[in-house]
């Protein structure tokens, strides 16, 4: 699935998510030089995370018929130390539904297996850069890279 940025308006930090039909934006903090219109990046980075975590924890419910009705999740991020490889996000976890211990606690166990985790703390990702297209145009826009 293509996913596209642009920014928005130009020269400045703001930048229009499209993915498919959905659109998003993407800023950074007044502090940091954007204008706050916006989660920033390394907030969709963690808020992948948690989203991940809660629909792995509702398809696990739905497989094996756990009464699990609502996932609530809350991430911090300590990136005191990101320029020396440690990015840390602490995520507390809260299930609602009649579970027993037990499923509270293999629930818990699966949401740290889910997909974004395993890619965040195993994977090898690589990233290749280029400069071109294509550009996809967003609707009501020209599409010109320009």
């Amino acid at each position: 699935m293509p996913i596209d940025a642009r920014t928005e308006p130009r020269r400045r930090l703001r930048h229009v998510i499209t993915i498919d039909a959905h659109t998003l934006v993407a800023d950074m903090p007044v502090l940091s030089g954007g204008d706050d219109g916006g989660p920033s990046s390394h907030d969709y980075f963690d808020a992948s995370l948690v989203a991940c975590m809660g629909q792995t924890a509702i398809l696990y419910a739905r497989l094996h018929e756990l009464p699990l009705e609502r996932v609530l999740l809350h991430v911090e991020r300590d990136a005191s130390r990101e320029r020396e490889g440690t990015y840390v996000l602490s995520v507390t976890v809260g299930l609602e539904g009649d579970l027993t211990l037990a499923q509270r606690a293999r629930v818990l166990e699966i949401v740290d297996r889910c997909p974004i985790h395993k890619l965040m703390t195993t994977a090898t990702v690589e990233i290749r850069t280029v400069e071109g297209g294509p550009f996809h145009a967003p609707p009501g826009t020209t599409g010109r890279a320009d």
